[in-house]
């Protein structure tokens, strides 16, 4: 583990929604962040994330020390699996840090495994404040009436496009657009510029989760899957031949191209993700990118949340009191708004809103589009994540592939998906 002053240990910030299986976690056990002399207390913060993100919250805590001197933050920080990975050992060994960056797929997760504190009473006691959030995001991490999450930043899945390549092809995505018109705009980008249209969309969880909500179904309900194997073998066979067609990109090269998406590798000309992974494209590739709306079933209901990050804390630790003050900080306090920019995320409250505004195209593209999804009143409320969520979108995401490859039918990758997420929902 590395202090705040200590972040060279280069890490790769993993922008796919891929989670790890579970671990197996045991409730036994006490732990927490320590005391030391003259009443210090320290509280230990891991998160996952580069080395960009470290330098951030580094200096994020740097104020945090300075205003409150008694409480000192140790860190540490490693790429997306293996954050995973070693935070599962050490919730197994009834150890795990005081306060962890966090997603909705882990929440029933560990609270069915009494690792989460309940923030609930810190919040009672004025420890926390809950007001200020925008767009109802205080109440994304809570669980069955408990507290287990508090936002850092919003989100929303979004269509990434290379815009010189749909300017050419003549394409403007507007708001409210079909799935008819976005497969249709995709043929037409294939046939005029000779590249596949999308990289892909057939195994990313959170996207065909958007797409059921838009037919009244969702990918999960509070304690399984909302929808059929009728269902998802209609996606898949559909994908299966619009690889086939070229219409979305070759996945043997796309995979090739990893960790470079697909876009900027010039294999697609667009693709879904998170709306505040636009940054990334930019770096990566040498056109211009853009964000366009998710296409409809009726030319109105998106399906749309705002997602987040998210601070928790652990049930074992010993400073609840403090812990609570520092993730007040770190979602409150305007000057941490201004350091951590939308690296996780639009800032979830209206002060750290504020006080960043971003200045770069990329960004503002950013707050423009989470604004726009406001003001037209298309937000939902998230679908419920019940334990082995996580498991789950694994497995989407290894069949999905398996499938568009054609080493898996797409009748068999069904069947297995249903048997994987059976048992990863009913542990």
């Amino acid at each position: 583990m590395r202090t705040h002053g200590t972040v060279g240990r280069r890490s790769l910030l993993k922008v796919t929604g891929g989670s790890v299986a579970a671990l197996g976690l045991t409730a036994a056990g006490c732990g927490g962040g320590s005391g030391s002399g003259g009443g210090t207390v320290t509280l230990r913060y891991a998160w996952w994330g580069s080395d960009d993100r470290a330098k951030r919250i580094n200096q994020s805590i740097a104020l945090f020390e300075k205003k409150y001197p008694k409480i000192k933050i140790k860190t540490d920080f490693q790429p997306y699996a293996d954050f995973w990975k070693k935070f599962n050992t050490q919730a197994s060994g009834g150890n795990p840090p005081d306060v962890f960056q966090n997603a909705i797929g882990f929440l029933r997760k560990y609270d069915k495994k009494n690792v989460l504190l309940d923030l609930r009473a810190q919040v009672q006691a004025g420890n926390l404040r809950l007001d200020g959030f925008r767009a109802g995001l205080e109440t994304f991490g809570e669980v069955d009436g408990k507290l287990l999450g508090v936002p850092v930043g919003s989100n929303s899945m979004a269509l990434v496009v290379d815009q010189a390549v749909f300017t050419r092809a003549r394409v403007t995505p507007k708001p409210g657009w079909t799935w008819d018109e976005y497969h249709d705009a995709l043929a037409r980008i294939k046939e005029s510029q000779g590249r596949a249209g999308d990289a892909g969309p057939y195994g990313i969880m959170y996207l065909y989760d958007l797409y059921l909500r838009q037919h009244g179904k969702a990918f999960f309900t509070t304690g399984g899957l909302g929808f059929t194997e009728a269902d998802l073998t209609d996606w898949w066979n559909k994908a299966a031949a619009r690889v086939k067609s070229g219409v979305y990109a070759d996945p043997k090269k796309t995979i090739q191209a990893k960790p470079k998406s697909a876009v900027a590798a010039e294999l697609a000309a667009c693709e879904f993700t998170w709306d505040n992974f636009t940054v990334r494209y930019t770096s990566e590739g040498k056109s211009r990118y853009g964000l366009a709306p998710i296409p409809t079933t009726d030319g109105r209901k998106t399906g749309q949340y705002l997602g987040s990050l998210m601070l928790s804390a652990s049930r074992r630790t010993r400073h609840p009191r403090e812990v609570a003050r520092f993730i007040d900080f770190m979602v409150h306090d305007p000057e941490v708004g201004k350091i951590m920019g939308y690296d996780r995320g639009v800032p979830a409250t209206e002060a750290q809103y504020r006080a960043y505004v971003p200045t770069d195209p990329v960004g503002r593209q950013i707050a423009a589009y989470e604004k726009q999804l406001v003001e037209t009143r298309v937000l939902e409320p998230i679908t419920p994540h019940p334990a082995g969520a996580d498991v789950c979108e694994m497995a989407f995401m290894r069949l999905a592939e398996e499938m568009s490859l054609g080493t898996r039918p797409v009748a068999d990758a069904v069947k297995q998906f249903f048997t994987e997420a059976k048992t990863a929902l009913t542990a």
